[in-house]
């Protein structure tokens, strides 16, 4: 009896084994190379969340992978289907040349998410779902913060990219500010970069003798930006509005920091959101296919601490 029972449990044990393999899922990850501070971040946050996805899930594999272009992106997603996927998670490094390449996955029957960027044709036919941050209210946020407490504040503005995420920064920005007595004395672009930004700021310190508040689309570019005023020794610039919730930014605004007393959120975690959701569609069952939008949430000394990652990158 003991040797039959013996035998009983580790034909069950095997048989449990092999269903468990059967249940054994694949996520692809493809996402932008670090070429700046922002997407440093979502090559953390996309690799931390790997692991605890694959410890929460131990069937699951997710593979991640960088790209600096499209080119080169479109072959990653190439080599993600050879392997074979369930699902994609996908951030694009411009999303228009890569359309194609996403459908042709999508027709395969796989799962697809579309982080941050999305196509001009943002439907069904190239993807279940789409996690991005709310940009236009990036900037209306923003414009909110400087007009209750800078009401008569001149302001210079240091754009990302003539794309239209900075479009839509810029329309929430200016509907911030409207019916205010708020003056924006000059907007250019910085390229979400923090020299170029830096040059962009000696310009207008060199052109306005009198600047209240810098807002600039990007916690990179607002590095250049602080540099330059303490370059030029300008005391009158009463403080810098970033954006986007680099561990930099949010640490000087925990600490005090006059010149940055609040940051706006745009997550680079944001990958991680879709990552979950789609693990979640895969291995729950539960109904995600739709449209998430983050809040873009003004961080401020007394919510900071939560949205503060010191071993990230960004």
């Amino acid at each position: 009896m003991h040797k039959r029972l013996m035998g009983l449990t580790v034909a069950a044990t095997l048989a449990f084994g092999a269903a468990y393999a059967q249940d054994t899922k694949t996520i692809g990850v493809s996402i932008p190379a670090a070429d700046h501070g922002w997407t440093a971040g979502v090559v953390y946050h996309a690799n931390r969340v790997a692991e605890l996805l694959m410890k929460e899930h131990p069937g699951l594999n997710v593979v991640v992978k960088t790209s600096p272009d499209p080119a080169t992106q479109a072959n990653a997603l190439q080599d993600l289907e050879v392997q074979g996927i369930d699902a994609l998670v996908i951030l694009p490094t411009d999303p228009d040349p890569l359309v194609n390449a996403i459908k042709e996955v999508k027709g395969k029957g796989t799962f697809v998410s579309i982080v941050d960027r999305a196509p001009s044709v943002n439907d069904n036919s190239v993807r279940d779902l789409y996690v991005a941050g709310n940009n236009a209210a990036l900037g209306e946020v923003a414009g909110k913060y400087i007009a209750a407490n800078t009401p008569d504040a001149e302001v210079v503005v240091i754009r990302g990219l003539p794309i239209p995420i900075d479009q839509e920064r810029q329309d929430g920005f200016d509907k911030g500010i409207a019916g205010t007595n708020v003056k924006v004395l000059d907007r250019q672009f910085g390229n979400w970069n923090r020299d170029d930004a830096f040059k962009v700021m000696q310009d207008y310190l060199t052109k306005y003798p009198k600047i209240d508040v810098v807002w600039c689309q990007d916690d990179d570019m607002a590095v250049g930006v602080l540099q330059a005023i303490e370059q030029a020794g300008r005391s009158d610039i009463k403080y810098v509005i970033g954006g986007a919730g680099s561990k930099d930014m949010i640490k000087k605004v925990i600490d005090g920091d006059k010149m940055f007393p609040v940051n706006v959120l745009y997550p680079p975690s944001m990958v991680a959101t879709a990552m979950e959701l789609t693990a979640a569609a895969l291995y729950d069952q539960v109904p995600v296919h739709g449209t998430y939008t983050l809040d873009a949430t003004l961080i401020t000394p007394e919510n900071a601490e939560a949205y503060y990652f010191p071993d990230s990158p960004f």
